[in-house]
């Protein structure tokens, strides 16, 4: 509690003096959305184009799911910049976590949007990882019938290969896992867990033991493992 306090006095403290965009960021940091929110609708208030209050106020949405908030911020952030990848990209993840939360019929007319906007940021930047990880998911998620396809995943899967190993490994372990080909998802999942070595290579390899094989005794020897690597 002692904890709590100090820290709430530390951010407090150290947003005296500073610019409404300064304290914005600062809470922002501190995932203080609520109040984040404020000094960055303050600032909005003055400059109403400004890009990277736009993407704060997008993101806050994002964050407390609010996403018909997100997709006006983004949309206005990508209509403003149609080259910039990374607005396409969030403009095109807000939409599909919406379509997650409504019924299937309305999610449906929205599923060209959520594509084509994510078609558009691996147009725009060919080392965009995120936007990659996007569509493998949506390919996978969608039914054939309205575009979705092992093969349109693998595609990018190669991509992420492409820019980043671990990414392509864990990207074609993920569609192994989805197709529960959970030998061939151990494969590609060691390959990145040798790779990276890393928090998110690990989990994706210890939930592939835990609850996909079943074997306990692998996800034992792979967590001792890793925890003595940190230690």
């Amino acid at each position: 509690m002692k904890s709590y306090l100090y820290l709430i006095f530390f951010i407090s403290l150290s947003v005296v003096g500073q610019t409404d965009l300064e304290k914005g960021e600062q809470l922002f940091k501190a995932q203080r959305w609520d109040q984040a929110q404020t000094f960055f609708e303050r600032c909005l208030r003055e400059k109403p184009n400004n890009p990277k209050i736009l993407e704060y106020l997008g993101d806050i949405a994002g964050f407390q799911k609010k996403w018909d908030d997100a997709i006006a911020y983004y949309e206005q952030l990508k209509r403003q910049n149609l080259q910039n990848a990374n607005y396409w990209y969030k403009y095109g993840g807000a939409l599909g976590m919406k379509a997650k939360s409504v019924n299937k019929f309305k999610a449906l007319g929205m599923i060209d949007t959520i594509e084509k906007a994510f078609l558009k940021a691996a147009q725009l930047d060919h080392k965009h990882v995120e936007t990659r990880w996007a569509l493998v998911m949506l390919y996978l998620e969608l039914p054939a019938m309205i575009g979705g396809s092992e093969d349109k995943a693998r595609k990018y899967a190669g991509e992420l290969m492409n820019i980043s190993k671990v990414d392509g490994y864990l990207s074609r372990g993920y569609i192994d896992e989805y197709f529960k080909r959970y030998a061939n998802a151990e494969t590609n999942y060691l390959k990145a867990h040798e790779l990276g070595n890393s928090k998110a290579t690990f989990q994706k390899l210890y939930h592939l033991y835990q609850n996909k094989l079943k074997n306990a005794e692998k996800a034992r020897k792979l967590k001792a493992t890793f925890d003595s690597k940190d230690s």
